[in-house]
């Protein structure tokens, strides 16, 4: 039985994969370090589910729960690196407390959560990373969460590389907008949402359910020739002049 561990896995993309790759028959970790949230997925995912607080930024954290996860299911066939944050501000006014948290939780502790978990990644494996839309398409006062996610893509290649002799796969998903907990978070008014919908070709938002299928597939034996690529969910957003 395969198994897969999803950081930021409690709510939105994250738990949607989670609980379409356990109906896939996987088993499934899921962390995320939101008590209201942990406490949802605790009550609301299959009880075989292991949901687990963890901080990417605590190295202690990550520590202790590969202890668990070793010991409970010995490997893992799949690590979704998608915990991170995304608060939008002007250049101006990013302070760099706010600097440094989204590079820890974005970049820095995908980094090393990625580190110590490989010795734990069966050969033949996979990795999936999250990282958006807007590496490649801008949109103000996204300077930073852009930055920090982009890191990830620009390092998918070398990974892609590094790993191919293990025949682990490392690939990206993008997705555009998408309803998500943290999509109603960042208050986008209703005119506002009519202006993106009217860039998406499909004139729609996505849904978690939606990207968790790209992540599925990118998880499967049915990509077992990709590697290095990452896949854009994004209805067809920016496709036009």
């Amino acid at each position: 039985m395969p198994t897969a561990l999803i950081t930021g896995g409690t709510s939105g993309i994250g738990r949607a994969t989670a609980e379409l790759l356990h109906a896939r028959g996987y088993q499934v970790v899921v962390t995320g370090q939101n008590p209201d949230s942990i406490a949802k997925a605790k009550a609301e995912l299959p009880g075989d589910v292991l949901v687990a607080r963890a901080d990417a930024r605590r190295p202690a954290d990550t520590d202790s729960l590969l202890r668990t996860v070793s010991e409970r299911f010995g490997s893992l066939d799949l690590l979704f690196l998608n915990a991170g944050v995304f608060r939008p501000a002007p250049v101006a006014d990013v302070t760099e407390e706010a600097f440094d948290e989204q590079v820890d939780i974005n970049f820095k502790g995908q980094y090393f959560t990625l580190q110590k978990v490989l010795p734990l990644i069966a050969d033949g494996g996979a990795v999936v990373m999250t990282v958006g839309i807007g590496v490649r398409r801008g949109s103000p006062g996204a300077t930073l969460g852009a930055a920090t996610r982009g890191a990830l893509l620009a390092m998918l290649p070398s990974l892609a590389l590094e790993l191919a002799p293990r025949r682990i796969r490392v690939n990206a998903v993008s997705p555009g907008a998408v309803e998500t907990p943290l999509f109603d978070k960042l208050g986008v008014p209703e005119a506002g949402r009519n202006a993106m919908r009217a860039n998406i070709p499909f004139e729609r938002f996505g849904s978690s359910q939606e990207v968790a299928e790209v992540v599925a597939f990118l998880a499967s034996d049915a990509a077992g020739y990709v590697t290095g690529q990452d896949v854009v969910v994004a209805g067809g957003y920016g496709l036009g002049a």
